[in-house]
């Protein structure tokens, strides 16, 4: 099963209530950014400033990321209703969400996922609950156990996190405490949700419309 207090577990229960700041969670190993690709980094941290926008308690959302160069000389009338001219064409990707199907949990659906050649990377935004170190050995080994267990957790805590990849082989994540819900306290780092961009890569090796 899931692990609802390992915050680099994507298969964890989605959050469903305010935690209050807590000094009982492990420092995020934060990295430095010195290999990331910087198109990807911007555009991960694009679909998180958006997600923040529109507020907790959402579902799952999964992003195709296309090289805004190229989209711009294919879609020019697409290009223009995103806003998008030659001036943003150079060195970036653009974000375009995806339908998702409300009844399945996100890793069955990235399970069944291609995208075609011109999409270049991908990129998902998901809510979870997380547990302090503390919590270890005391979550039931049963799924919806554990799931009410973390909900009822007085030391939970929310988190959204935002992982692209790329064919490239490029990752970066960005994560946002809902405790600490302001754009200066976004942790990120190329590998902050392993799980997660190991699902991620998986769907840029299939062939196939999203």
């Amino acid at each position: 099963m899931s692990d609802p207090t390992d915050p680099t577990d994507p298969i964890g229960p989605v959050g469903r209530g305010p935690a209050e700041p807590s000094g009982d969670f492990p420092e995020l190993n934060v990295d430095p950014g010195l290999d990331v690709d910087p198109a990807l980094a911007a555009a991960v941290l694009e679909i998180e400033e958006h997600a923040a926008e529109a507020g907790w308690n959402r579902q799952a959302r999964l992003f195709s990321l296309v090289d805004t160069r190229e989209l711009v000389a294919r879609e020019p009338a697409l290009a223009s209703l995103m806003g998008l001219d030659a001036s943003d064409a150079e060195g970036s990707f653009t974000p375009v969400e995806q339908d998702l199907p409300a009844d399945l949990p996100l890793e069955q659906v990235l399970e069944s996922v291609g995208w075609p050649d011109d999409v270049v990377g991908c990129a998902v935004v998901v809510e979870r609950l997380v547990l302090p170190p503390s919590a270890d050995g005391q979550v039931p080994d049963d799924i919806d156990a554990a799931q009410a267990f973390a909900a009822d957790h007085p030391l939970r805590q929310e988190v959204r996190m935002v992982a692209g990849v790329t064919r490239a082989g490029a990752t970066y994540c960005a994560m946002r405490l809902r405790a600490y819900d302001n754009p200066q306290s976004v942790v990120t780092g190329a590998d902050l949700v392993p799980a997660l961009l190991a699902m991620l890569r998986g769907t840029l090796d299939e062939e196939g419309e999203a």
